[in-house]
């Protein structure tokens, strides 16, 4: 039995789970239109391939990656595309997006470069982390870090394990906890393909405690596998989180801003590895994913599989609508989730939860005054102190926050919900992490434009100084003539 280690921190919310947990996934069925973002993911947005009127395929390429950092875009059925242009985005900002509409046909006709493929198992790794970054998948747990990235570290780094985060610590979210239930022996499939591709030989399947039948599931398929463990972890917010999951699992912390790899270890999503499974064994990019939709506000909470571009307003109408107003609308958990505009906005690769939140279950607590308890301070799973971070945001001083820590905040949420003075700490270091992000874009443009400015004014001189020489050239020669017109005479 694999020993575990003790995580700092944390805390224990009241779980919701129950609301969800015990349905089977449901399909969703097709949206008359499907608004498909063309950024789903941390990196470049992708690049579009089709145009207004055009029809396409399902699974046919309609966006494609710029660069190393993104993920190319799939149609999710076949149809017309009905424009390409700004929609609302998939955050609280609700700002515009590029977006294909597409109009579905109803045929689900497939586009014909998608095939099975027999023994993915043949392939080189470097070829199976190319056709994962084909398949446009990205790190389904919500981090949407383009998979075929982690997939190629075997080249930098001396990797030993991979871990499958089964964790999925939020309350309320039980998508991972069915798809393991329900599509166990594809996950396991998945996670050998990423372990071949990784050249690790160790792979550890961490669950928490709180999904035993999700366990069995998994034990059962892996176990013909020797080389893959499935570990029971303590139910414990943020036991999601890939530093703390390694931390619990091999008593080692990730050095900050490092990454899993320093440690010889690499982290992938059970829903990222069942996605793996079905772009190498099917041919299929990434063109739906399960999500828990669920909350006080509405009337059946289930599982579904829905595809991407589906607009929220959909998948709560398939679950009964609003019994009420809600008082929050939530786009993943209520921990680390952000809030959404509206259910018009249309779900994504990183949705893995929406959930509609009666005011029963959202806090509305005045904020009072700090009265310096230090619950932040043990909440804290990164170590850190919130209560004096907090204060020097307030005072405007974020570089001293950022002495203290501040970009090793997780944003877990775990100090603002131990904090009795329900004081919002997380929104403060959200803001933070903003407002230094935009200085950082500022100086850069302002650096951009100076390099840029000398750049002209060296480029100017030089055409001044090819002008001089060229007239003093010229000048020489004049004279030269002269001279010997005067020698002739």
């Amino acid at each position: 039995m694999l020993k575990l280690f003790t995580l700092r921190g944390g805390v224990h919310p009241e779980e919701r789970k129950q609301l969800s947990s015990g349905v089977a996934v449901e399909s969703l069925p097709l949206s008359p239109l499907l608004h498909i973002p063309l950024q789903q993911h941390i990196g470049a947005a992708a690049t579009p391939m089709v145009h207004r009127g055009e029809r396409v395929k399902k699974g046919q390429m309609i966006a494609r990656s710029q660069g190393m950092i993104s993920a190319p875009v799939h149609a999710p059925t076949s149809g017309r595309v009905m424009g390409v242009g700004g929609y609302p985005a998939h955050h609280p900002s609700g700002l515009l997006v590029t977006t294909v509409t597409l109009q579905p046909d109803g045929e689900e006709a497939w586009h014909p470069a998608i095939e099975p493929l027999d023994d993915p198992f043949a392939l080189s790794p470097k070829e199976l982390a190319g056709r994962v970054a084909a398949a446009g998948i990205v790190g389904m747990g919500g981090a949407t870090f383009p998979s075929a990235v982690k997939l190629n570290l075997r080249q930098r780094y001396q990797l030993h394990t991979l871990v499958i985060n089964g964790a999925e610590c939020e309350p309320y979210l039980t998508c991972d906890d069915r798809l393991m239930q329900e599509r166990s022996e594809a996950v396991i499939s998945g996670v050998r393909l990423m372990a071949h591709a990784l050249g690790v030989e160790r792979v550890t399947i961490a669950i928490e405690r709180n999904k035993p039948e999700a366990t069995v599931a998994m034990q059962q398929a892996a176990a013909q596998w020797p080389e893959i463990t499935i570990v029971s972890i303590p139910t414990q917010y943020p036991m999601g989180s890939e530093k703390h999951l390694l931390q619990i699992l091999t008593g080692e912390e990730i050095p900050a801003r490092g990454l899993t790899a320093d440690i010889g270890v690499v982290v992938h999503n059970v829903a990222t590895a069942f996605a793996v499974h079905e772009a190498l064994y099917a041919g299929r990019p990434l063109i739906s994913r399960l999500v828990t939709v669920s909350g006080g506000a509405v009337r059946q909470p289930k599982n579904l599989e829905v595809p991407l571009g589906t607009p929220l307003q959909d998948l709560i109408d398939y679950c009964g609508g609003l019994s009420e107003q809600p008082a929050q609308l939530i786009s993943g958990g209520p921990m680390m989730g952000q809030p959404i505009p509206s259910l018009r906005v249309p779900l994504v690769k990183g949705s893995n939860g929406v959930l509609a939140l009666t005011s029963r279950e959202v806090s509305a607590d005045t904020p009072r005054p700090c009265i310096r308890c230090g619950g932040c301070v043990e909440a804290c799973p990164c170590g850190l102190v919130p209560l004096e971070m907090a204060a020097h945001i307030r005072s405007g001083n974020l570089d001293s926050s950022v002495k203290l820590g501040l970009l090793d905040c997780i944003g877990c949420g775990s100090c603002s919900w131990a904090c009795p003075s329900h004081i919002p700490l997380v929104h403060h270091f959200n803001y933070a992490k903003g407002e230094l992000a935009a200085r950082q874009r500022q100086q850069h443009q302002q650096g951009e434009t100076k390099r840029l400015a000398e750049a002209r004014s060296a480029r100017m001189e030089a055409i001044k100084r090819a002008k001089r020489e060229q007239l003093l050239k010229r000048k020489r020669e004049a004279e030269a003539k002269k001279r010997a017109e005067e020698a002739l005479l």
